[in-house]
């Protein structure tokens, strides 16, 4: 159901109230508006997280947070859950875990809650917040040198993007299975996963995946 037909049936419930006398009508209303309100607040974190990335790439010195991000997703985590609303607390929890992760640089604090979202995601078969997750614990698994967990998770979230036709996020991954790769030694197997990630993100038109590919080559 779109936010438009979640307000027009709040609005409805509204009138049931008003002129029918029916009050019980409004906790219905109620959660309607709180998912409306729990996709907004996901949805403009994730505008905000993503101009944080713009800064991060285009600025020497690392932006500052915005205090509104996380506050948003908690939000919508909160509303989710309390909609009984499996699939969105997965996807709320797992931007959660990214501010974590990108924003503060703080590992400890993002795994349990990038794991506790890959849980809820699997539990209603969630491919893209699975991939998600897997990405980031991948992520994790590599600065903390644990190179095996981290090809694994890295492999496991491609494959369940190329499942969703996700390709872009298939090429941002392999060109994390590149830096696995060359920390284990494996310079030729790093450059190949580069060449794919080249030709998919050429592919589909993702620029800021071509550079990182460039930028990885260069260090390799």
């Amino acid at each position: 159901m779109s936010a438009e037909d979640r307000i027009e049936r709040a609005r409805l419930l509204y009138e049931r109230a008003v002129y029918g006398g029916d009050a019980s009508a409004l906790a219905t209303a109620d959660r309607e508006l709180d998912a409306v309100e729990a996709d907004l607040a996901l949805a403009r974190g994730r505008v905000i997280h993503s101009r944080f990335l713009a800064q991060l790439d285009e600025d020497l010195d690392r932006p500052a947070e915005d205090p509104r991000e996380l506050a948003l997703f908690e939000r919508a985590t909160q509303l989710y859950r309390e909609l009984g609303d499996v699939r969105g607390e997965g996807e709320s929890l797992f931007w959660v875990g990214c501010f974590h992760q990108v924003v503060r640089q703080d590992d400890d604090t993002a795994v349990p809650i990038l794991e506790r979202s890959y849980e809820l995601g699997a539990q209603v078969g969630d491919k893209r917040t699975m991939s998600d997750a897997l990405r980031h614990l991948g992520i994790a698994a590599h600065r903390a040198g644990r190179l095996d967990t981290a090809r694994q998770r890295l492999e496991e979230s491609a494959r369940l993007r190329r499942e969703i036709g996700l390709m872009p996020g298939v090429a941002a991954n392999l060109v994390g299975l590149a830096y696995v790769a060359a920390a284990g030694g494996h310079r030729d197997e790093a450059l190949a996963h580069l060449k794919e990630a080249g030709a998919i993100a050429e592919a589909s038109g993702a620029h800021r995946i071509t550079l990182q590919v460039e930028e990885s080559r260069a260090q390799l």
